[in-house]
């Protein structure tokens, strides 16, 4: 595991947004390291970490929060890399507040943080068909919304019916989906917005035929990605007309290591920490992989994964 550096902090401001939000009910952590929460187990500290009981104690904290501080939110910490030198303000992280799934009819209502693949299992085992997808996305629901994640032909946008949100001063959003302005891996829903629950509609299924589907698409993942390794998810996303995959091995990058960063042998879009990586190796990998796709291909790649945070100030590599 790469371990936080002590050196690697923040002025610690917990103590003053504690005293300025006296009915706040969830942990604020001051220079909380964040390497442990995401799948890379890589990256520094959050200035400061927030885990609200509640959408109601979301939207109490960023109702009063000063302006000036920057608000980041991160999930289960799969599609992520946190920069070495951490992530200033405040980082929310939503938990057991947001863990409720709820089967209504052929409806399932799921909280932020719930994971893709326990969704996927609840509407299978009421009988809602239409959300085995999930099952192949490495997430939680809230990273899912942000990013139209989507696997094996569908996207949440085939499934989404509604999502609720919290803006930055505090105030309470229910979108549709076409509020959310859905593309490939994107969502035109605003940037502040902390998405908390979604409401999801699938249409009436065998359960035996829908956990049959849902072992087929865990037994494409083992096959064929490295899903027993410290992984970030699909790297970047697939150009229009390509696959990322195949731009990637024919530029010569599968297997490229360095430090303890390495493009995956046995799927050429995954990036993997093999022991020791720090956050900059595992970036600085990623973006030799685009210049030599762009320069072999003539494509450049965008980033899938979500990268947060500053360098270490002193330019270490963490």
């Amino acid at each position: 595991m790469h371990l936080f550096d002590a050196r690697m902090s923040f002025p610690d401001i917990a103590r003053d947004l504690k005293a300025r939000m006296p009915a706040l009910r969830g942990r604020l952590l001051a220079n909380q390291s964040l390497a442990e929460l995401t799948w890379f187990r890589v990256g520094g500290p959050a200035q400061v970490l927030f885990m609200p009981e509640d959408e109601g104690d979301l939207a109490y904290l960023l109702g009063l929060l000063p302006a000036e501080v920057s608000v980041t939110v991160v999930g289960l910490g799969s599609n992520l890399i946190v920069r070495d030198g951490g992530v200033p303000g405040v980082v929310v992280r939503l938990g057991r507040g947001f863990g409720e799934v709820a089967i209504e009819d052929l409806k399932v209502r799921a909280g932020a943080a719930v994971p893709d693949v326990r969704v996927a299992r609840a509407a299978q085992e009421a009988g809602v068909a239409g959300l085995a997808f999930l099952r192949g996305i490495p997430g939680a629901i809230g990273g899912a919304l942000r990013m139209n994640g989507g696997a094996y032909g569908s996207e949440i946008k085939d499934a989404l019916l509604q999502a609720r949100a919290v803006d930055r001063r505090g105030r309470v959003h229910v979108l549709r989906t076409a509020d959310m302005h859905y593309a490939y891996r994107h969502c035109g829903a605003p940037e502040d917005f902390i998405f908390t629950q979604a409401l999801l509609g699938g249409e009436r299924g065998d359960p035996a035929v829908i956990a049959a589907e849902m072992d087929k698409i865990t037994e494409a993942r083992e096959a064929t990605q490295p899903v027993k390794s410290r992984t970030g998810g699909s790297t970047f996303k697939n150009p229009p007309g390509h696959k990322a995959w195949q731009l990637i091995d024919a530029a010569g990058c599968r297997g490229l290591r360095i430090g303890d960063a390495q493009v995956s042998p046995m799927h050429c879009n995954f990036l993997i920490n093999l022991g020791n990586a720090t956050a900059a190796d595992i970036e600085t990998l990623g973006e030799t992989v685009r210049r030599r796709v762009a320069e072999d291909s003539g494509v450049t790649l965008e980033w899938e994964i979500k990268r947060i945070g500053v360098a270490p100030a002193d330019g270490t590599r963490g």
